[in-house]
Order: C-alpha cells, then sequence, then structure tokens
C-alpha cells in the first residue's frame, strides 16, 4: 500500500478541519441570523402597530361615517415609508378599514389570529398566512376613550422578503468564507513546506526509522556516548555511558554540568573545532573522551561526545603485567630448585651423605609444612597459584614467607575472577616483599579465611612501616613513597578499585615497623561502592 506523504496529510488534515469549522460557524451564523432578521422584523411590525393604535386621528376615525376614508391614506403613507408590506386596521369584528390592495378594503381579516388582540387586549408578534400570503405580523388593539376595545392594528412583513433579505446577508458571509478557505489552503501549504524543512524531506515512517536505528547504534557501541544541545541539555545517552558515569535514571534535558565533565564540551560547542582523545578524570577513573560539533544552517547546534574507561584498559595490562610476574616468579623458583639440586648433586659426589640427607630432610619439612596449608587448608586454585608464585620470588630473594597455619579458605565465589585477584593480592604481596628487601631479617606473612559473610585476607610485614602523613594517600592514583613501602605510582590504587568494585575495603595499619594490609571481600556479589 503506497504511503501518504507528509505534506498531504497537513494539507488534507488543515483544509479538511478548515472547511468544516468555516462551514459549521457559516450555518450556525446564517441560522443565528436569520431568527434574529426574523425577530427584528416581528418586533418593529409590533411597535408600528402599537403606534398606529395610539393616533388619536385613527381612534377618532372609528366614530365616523367612513373610517376607511380616514385611515387608509395615514396607514398607506406609513406604509410606503416604513417598508412594511402591508398595515391593515379593522374594526372589533375584524373588518377591514385599511389594506395594501384597496380592493380588500371592507372584507374580513384573514389569518385567524386577531382574537387575542380583539378580545384580551393583547400586543402580540404571530405568523400567519394572509391575502397577500404568509407573513410576520405585529398586532395590537385600538381603545376609545372609555378603555374599550373598538378595532385592531395589523402590520407585517412577508416571509419570502424576509428570506430574501437572509439570503442576501449569507451571500456576504459566503465571500468571507471563501476568503478564509483560501487563507487556510496557503497556510496549510506554508505550514507543509516548513515542516518537509525542518524534517530534511524525511517522512514521519522515515524519521521513526531512523529514530529506531540510531538506538539500536547507540546501544551496541561499547563506548559512551552523550549528546547535548547548544544550551547544554544532554538530549540523547546510551546505556555504556550511563553504567560508565553510574546512572539509572534518565537523563534527557537535563543539563550536563554535574553528570559529566562539561569542560570540552562547551569548548566544541563555542569554537566548532573538535576536541580528540582528551583525558579526564572522573571520580576514580581516567576517561579519554572524543567530542565532535552538530552543525545546522545556524552553526554549532550541540555536540556529540563519546568516551572510553582508560581504567579499564590499565586493568587489562596490569592483568598481563601481573602474568609475565607469575611467570618470572616461577623461573624465579625453577632456578632456586635448580642450584639447590647442584649443592645437592655435589654433597653426593663429595660423599658427605649426611649433609645431603639434612639438606633434603630440611627442604622436605619446610615444603611439607607450606604444602600442607597451600593445598589442603586453602583450596582454591587461583590463591594457590598465586601464593606458590609469591612463595618462589621471595625465595630467590632471601625472604622468608610464611602462611599462617590457621588459614583456611574454600573455593572463591565465581564473581572474583583470577585477574581482579591477582591485583588484589598480588600487588599487595609485592609492596610487602619491596618493604622488607633491605631488612636484615626479611619477613612476610599470609593469613586468609572466609568464616562469616566475608572472606579475609592479611598480609603483614616487618618493614620500615608507612609514616602516618602518608597512609591517608596510600590508595590514591600516582602516589609514591618508596621509602616507605608503599607502591610505585598505581598498584595498591588499582588493588583498591577493584576491592571497591567487588563491594569490599582494605584496612591498613602500620606501627612500629609492622605494616599489615587487610582485605574483607563480600561472599555475595554486590554493587561496588566509591568514596
Amino acid at each position: 500500500m503506497r504511503k501518504v506523504s507528509l505534506e498531504t496529510k497537513i494539507l488534507g488534515l488543515v483544509l479538511s478541519l478548515s472547511l468544516f469549522l468555516i462551514l459549521l460557524l457559516t450555518t450556525t451564523f446564517s441560522y443565528m441570523e436569520g431568527r434574529q432578521i426574523a425577530k427584528d422584523k416581528g418586533q418593529l411590525a409590533l411597535e408600528l402597530s402599537k403606534t398606529i393604535s395610539f393616533m388619536p386621528t385613527v381612534t377618532e376615525a372609528f366614530e365616523t361615517d367612513d373610517p376607511a376614508g380616514i385611515i387608509q391614506p395615514i396607514a398607506e403613507k406609513i406604509r410606503r415609508e416604513t417598508g412594511a408590506e402591508f398595515i391593515v386596521v379593522g374594526n372589533a369584528e375584524g373588518i377591514r378599514y385599511s389594506h395594501p390592495l384597496a380592493s380588500e378594503i371592507g372584507k374580513r381579516m384573514e389569518g385567524g389570529d386577531n382574537s387575542r388582540a380583539i378580545r384580551e387586549g393583547e400586543y402580540y408578534v404571530s405568523e400567519a398566512a394572509g391575502s397577500l400570503g404568509l407573513s410576520i405580523r405585529g398586532k395590537s388593539p385600538v381603545f376609545n376613550e372609555d378603555g374599550k376595545i373598538i378595532g385592531i392594528v395589523s402590520v407585517g412583513f412577508l416571509v419570502d422578503d424576509v428570506r430574501a433579505q437572509i439570503f442576501k446577508d449569507l451571500s456576504k458571509e459566503m465571500i468571507v468564507s471563501l476568503v478564509a478557505i483560501m487563507i487556510s489552503i496557503i497556510g496549510s501549504y506554508m505550514l507543509a513546506r516548513s515542516i518537509r524543512k525542518d524534517t530534511l524531506g524525511l517522512e514521519p515512517f522515515e524519521i521513526a526509522n531512523l529514530y529506531k536505528e540510531k538506538n539500536a547504534v547507540l546501544q551496541s557501541v561499547k563506548e559512551g556516548i552523550l549528546a547535548i544541545d547548544q544550551n547544554g541539555l544532554i538530549t540523547s545517552m546510551n546505556q555504556p555511558a550511563k553504567k560508565l558515569l553510574d546512572i539509572k535514571e534518565s537523563v534527557r534535558h537535563l543539563n550536563v554540568d554535574g553528570l559529566f565533565p562539561s569542560k570540552y564540551l562547551f569548548e566544541v560547542l563555542k569554537s566548532g573545532e573538535p576536541q580528540v582523545d582528551k583525558e579526564i578524570s572522573w571520580e576514580d577513573k581516567s576517561v579519554i573522551v572524543n567530542c565532535t560539533p552538530i552543525f545546522d544552517s545556524e552553526g554549532v547546534s550541540g555536540v556529540v561526545a563519546s568516551f572510553r574507561d582508560r581504567t579499564e584498559i590499565e586493568e587489562m595490562v596490569n592483568t598481563l603485567s601481573e602474568v609475565k610476574m607469575h611467570s618470572e616468579d616461577l623461573r624465579a623458583q625453577t632456578h632456586e630448585f635448580t642450584n639447590k639440586l647442584y649443592v645437592l648433586s655435589g654433597l653426593i659426589q663429595l660423599g658427605e651423605y649426611d649433609e645431603a640427607i639434612d639438606m633434603i630432610q630440611s627442604e622436605t619439612s619446610e615444603l611439607h609444612s607450606l604444602n600442607r596449608v597451600v593445598f589442603e587448608q586453602i583450596k582454591d586454585t587461583k590463591v594457590q597459584a598465586l601464593l606458590l608464585g609469591k612463595i618462589g620470588k621471595a625465595s630467590e630473594k632471601k625472604i622468608i614467607f610464611e602462611i599462617d597455619a590457621q588459614s583456611y579458605l574454600e573455593k572463591l565465589p565465581d564473581h572474583i575472577k583470577l585477574s581482579q585477584l591477582t591485583l588484589i593480592l598480588g600487588n599487595i604481596i609485592d609492596n610487602a616483599l619491596e618493604a622488607v628487601s633491605s631488612m636484615e631479617k626479611p619477613l612476610v606473612k599470609f593469613f586468609a579465611t572466609d568464616i562469616g559473610n566475608d572472606m579475609v585476607f592479611e598480609v603483614s610485614d616487618n618493614g620500615k612501616g608507612i609514616p602516618e602523613d602518608a597512609i591517608a594517600h596510600i590508595f590514591d592514583r600516582g602516589f609514591t613513597s618508596k621509602n616507605s613501602g608503599s607502591p610505585s605510582g598505581y598498584g595498591l590504587s588499582n588493588a583498591d578499585h577493584v576491592v571497591k568494585e567487588l563491594g569490599g575495603i582494605i584496612e591498613v595499619q602500620s606501627e612500629d615497623g609492622n605494616t599489615i594490609f587487610t582485605v574483607y571481600l563480600p561472599k555475595e556479589q554486590r554493587g561496588g561502592k566509591e568514596c
């Protein structure tokens, strides 16, 4: 089925509505005007009849021998001057004393509407058919000096003449109506052209399809996208943008200030020049923004901004770094184990069997103790792998790495990923190893438990400790304090970010050279909290 164009719809709708209203108003006004003309004619007829009935000449003529000879000239003169169709004066029996047709004088009045005036003495307007046709009549009784009804005056206007006047007035109204219709046609055409120009010549179904396609494209893009108008009000925002900015409700027509850093957006609005790959900070996130102006015939009408979270990229890089670190830890562990095998080989070759046996027993005892905790009490393979790597790294650096014998941990919930665990525990343990690297008897301790609603991880070291004024900034992005054993800028910041994503917290205590990091992670998945 062929679709009707928007221009045709607007023209048809406006013209139909205009024609309907003009026809309705014309009909209503014509009806009201017709009634008013008839009423005015009736009132004029009544007033004329009253005036004539009160004329002394007319009342005195009733007492003469030839009332018609006196009344007829007077009635005809008044009729010609007022435009009435007839003025009939009759006696109490309805016998005419005047009439436009002289041949009708002396005959009985017709119409049958005289009784109220002659019998009751009323003044009234009636409509009846007489000798000249259907007419609107004003009836008035004639009284003598004693107050007795002696006659009647009837003044009338033919209904055909009233209708002719109504039609004449209606013709004038039709001319005005035709002018109104022409104006409606011109206005409708101009309106349709204007709307078509505003919609770039697109039909409504094409605009609807474009809107659906735009929404589908916006939602399919992984980057956050928002658009603002020239006043800085948001016109659209996709779901990735809402997720990145932690927005739940609709933001349409809200000011972009306060919802998103708007510096570059307003610069583009002002200059019309795009801004590419600009880095901004939003809460604890690092965001890369691209801003593109929207132009219309009057200049810049808005801006579209696309942005992505740089933190996600950094987390991926950190994860790769951790994988590399684990590889190096395993290499170090292999290297350490190879060195011990060489020592054992040398002792056996030299015949120092007792020392070789003591070395094997010592290593076996230490490994058995660690393995019992790692493999029997800590049952999550992700944590086991991470601890084995750190044990090898600590052994290579001649650092004692103890795992508390009271540690116990079941398999971690599925929502905690290996990359997240690596960022959290890997960074904290590495910081502890670095903090004790210059100590005479370096010691790092690890403890884990999942008793209760939270999983608790604790890493302590006997390094130089963290200054009190640095603890408040220990998780700030880019903060570094090599002498205190704090991170080189991003390690603990990333760990803190991931812990908050998982809905947990990190606590730090540092007293008398003993530093303890405690991580609490809820077993049940819930939204992270931002500081």
